[in-house]
């Protein structure tokens, strides 16, 4: 059965028309920009390694293999086992699309070996952790010279989960506390084909609290946090130490565990993704190591009953 989007696409059409109705197709359906990029630019690279005037349904399972030896084993550019696995994802959709879609007989790449790449899990904080941390956040705050970043960076890190190139950018400009859903920050972008990246975060009223009193110790124009990138790690660092904290804590630790909150909070998988900013490929292993970290958390979390003595 033909569908509408492979109307015009039949076996005897070449790579280059086929990916143009694919990018449409992906576009109608819905996948962010960086989705759309990454397959496009997967399917374009086996284009290059095939001759131009290959048909789609030319193209065999042999065709694909060579393709993928050539392109971890003899091409100049390195490719990461993560890279290859996700170029295999890219050619077995749209040869998927083709088939499913009547241009093409036989799918070639339905029996190409699936590579799945796991990175190791990342370390999160407990939610104990988290308590002493913002303890110890707190107590510099009510020193006689208080001091308001760390309370101030933890705990927006803890609650929104931005990365640090994120924070980094941050100005008081964008930080919005009478926007009509609620104090927020609003995630932007100055690229546009970044701008899939831009969300808005609700913010708690105790970092709301916190920050009225850093403003009125700090001279803010430009930047939310007028430091050095390595500076800001240092205080996350001395923060985790002086808590008893045996982890280095982290940007990255911050922004995990705070999705691991809201997993275990029982949020809306689609919102986490949202709110972490990131595509719907880059989900598939971050809801996989989430699914795996809450459940060891919520392990060790358990009390462990002690049987009783015969």
């Amino acid at each position: 059965m033909i569908s509408e989007s492979t109307a015009h696409i039949s076996s005897q059409t070449t790579l280059a028309p086929a990916l143009q109705a694919w990018e449409i197709f992906l576009d109608d359906r819905g996948s962010s920009p960086h989705t759309i990029i990454a397959f496009l630019g997967d399917l374009r690279l086996l284009a290059s390694y095939l001759p131009p005037d290959r048909q789609v349904g030319e193209i065999s399972l042999a065709d694909l293999n060579n393709f993928l030896r050539w392109m971890e084993h003899e091409r100049a550019v390195p490719c990461s086992p993560k890279t290859l696995a996700r170029r295999i994802t890219s050619l077995k959709s749209f040869f998927r699309w083709l088939h499913e879609g009547g241009a093409i007989p036989v799918n070639p790449a339905e029996k190409v070996v699936q590579k799945s790449v796991r990175s190791p899990l990342p370390e999160v904080l407990t939610t104990e952790e988290v308590s002493r941390i913002l303890d110890t956040a707190d107590s510099y705050r009510q020193k006689k010279n208080p001091d308001l970043r760390s309370y101030l960076l933890f705990s927006l890190l803890l609650n929104t989960g931005i990365k640090k190139g994120e924070c980094l950018s941050l100005s008081p400009n964008h930080i919005q506390l009478d926007a009509q859903e609620g104090p927020l920050v609003f995630i932007r972008y100055a690229s546009p084909q970044n701008r899939y990246k831009e969300r808005k975060l609700p913010l708690p009223q105790d970092w709301i609290d916190v920050y009225h009193e850093y403003r009125a110790l700090h001279d803010l124009n430009d930047t939310l946090f007028p430091w050095s990138a390595r500076m800001l790690e240092y205080i996350l660092e001395d923060l985790g130490k002086d808590a008893g904290i045996i982890k280095r804590v982290s940007f990255s630790m911050c922004r995990w565990t705070c999705a691991v909150q809201d997993w275990q909070a029982g949020m809306d998988q689609t919102k986490i993704r949202q709110k972490l900013g990131i595509s719907e490929v880059q989900w598939r292993e971050v809801s996989r190591k989430l699914h795996t970290l809450s459940r060891d958390e919520t392990e060790e979390s358990s009390p462990v009953e002690i049987p009783a003595e015969v």
